[in-house]
């Protein structure tokens, strides 16, 4: 005898957005898309193409997750240094009402997009701002101004690192901790470097690539004391390279080395860099970063040419995890 659900088949959930962390084999209609979505799992990591940035920028700071997104400052071609600031919900940017207090580009941010925290950047500063999900307010400056560093952590337990000034032209190995009212000074890197990566948390950090002022691909950890050097760097050497997650589970991608803009991404266990075998679907470096090792967000970037900014996003998916595959309803 046929079974009920063979014949009349099974009911889909109907939902204005996909849900956040689909399950392999689930199944639901989007009736905001008109689009009939499923759950897969990804053999291999992979990169896909999202809405991009109203605003189109390099080296902008970055915080939050692939579905709460934040982006903020930058540099756009042609119009120069930027203050705005725009949320991400997983499917598209909109402008906030307000930008920062003190427009730059190449900061570094961290925290999530209700409670983020941007701080130094150019033109040379050490302006730190706390966001609240709406507004930007100046707290405490850094205690050496700088900029295209690395930051991690959270709103209330930051971490920045690296950077450069000019004038005078000064490479920095500085580590500063935030605590949610003042910078203090932390352990020093081993490497001095600028336009590096960074991820991870103030007492479990990770720094990779940049420039000293040749480019490298060290890697070193941070255990809220002191950066311990691991022998093995990043397969691809690179500055304004950037990335997301952990300390021991870490996604690094785009850059710049020779012969131009990088597509390259490798994955960190804690101890080795992978090489995946596909790369951002557009080449660029100095993009904003967010996320987690197996669900991160690129957005912006120079990719070079005229104008050389760029509003593309791309999100990553990471091999063996949940994916949303796309069936457009009939």
């Amino acid at each position: 005898m046929a079974e009920y659900i063979n014949i009349k088949g099974q009911n889909i959930e109907v939902v204005a957005s996909d849900p956040a962390n689909p399950t392999v084999g689930q199944i639901w209609y989007n009736s905001t898309s008109n689009t009939l979505k499923g759950g897969g799992v990804t053999t291999a990591g992979a990169w896909a193409t999202g809405n991009p940035l109203n605003t189109t920028r390099y080296l902008p700071g970055g915080a939050g997750t692939q579905t709460a997104g934040l982006a903020f400052g930058g540099y756009n071609d042609p119009a120069g240094i930027t203050a705005a600031t725009e949320l991400y919900d997983g499917t598209n940017w909109t402008n906030n009402p307000t930008g920062l207090n003190t427009p730059r580009t190449a900061l570094s941010g961290c925290g999530t997009q209700t409670a983020a925290l941007g701080f130094g950047g150019s033109p040379t500063t050490a302006a730190t701002e706390s966001w609240n999900g709406s507004t930007w307010t100046t707290v405490a400056n850094m205690g050496t101004a700088r900029y295209s560093f690395a930051g991690a952590g959270t709103q209330t337990a930051a971490l920045g690192f690296g950077g450069f000034t000019f004038p005078p032209s000064t490479i920095y190995s500085a580590t500063e901790e935030y605590d949610g009212s003042i910078w203090t000074v932390g352990g020093s890197l081993n490497t001095a470097r600028s336009n590096l990566g960074g991820t991870g948390t103030q007492t479990a950090g990770l720094a990779f690539g940049g420039s000293s002022p040749s480019l490298t691909g060290a890697t070193e950890e941070y255990d809220g004391t002191s950066w311990t050097s691991n022998p093995t760097g990043l397969n691809t050497a690179r500055l304004r390279v950037k990335g997301a997650g952990t300390q021991t589970a870490a996604l690094a991608f785009g850059g710049e080395a020779p012969p131009g803009k990088q597509a390259a991404t490798e994955e960190y266990d804690g101890s080795t860099w992978t090489s995946n075998p596909t790369g951002l679907n557009t080449a660029r470096a100095a993009t904003g970063q967010a996320g987690t090792q197996t669900a991160a967000l690129a957005f912006g970037g120079d990719v070079g040419g005229v104008p050389f900014t760029t509003g593309a996003t791309e999100e990553w998916t990471g091999a063996g995890s949940p994916q949303t595959k796309t069936i457009t309803a009939s």
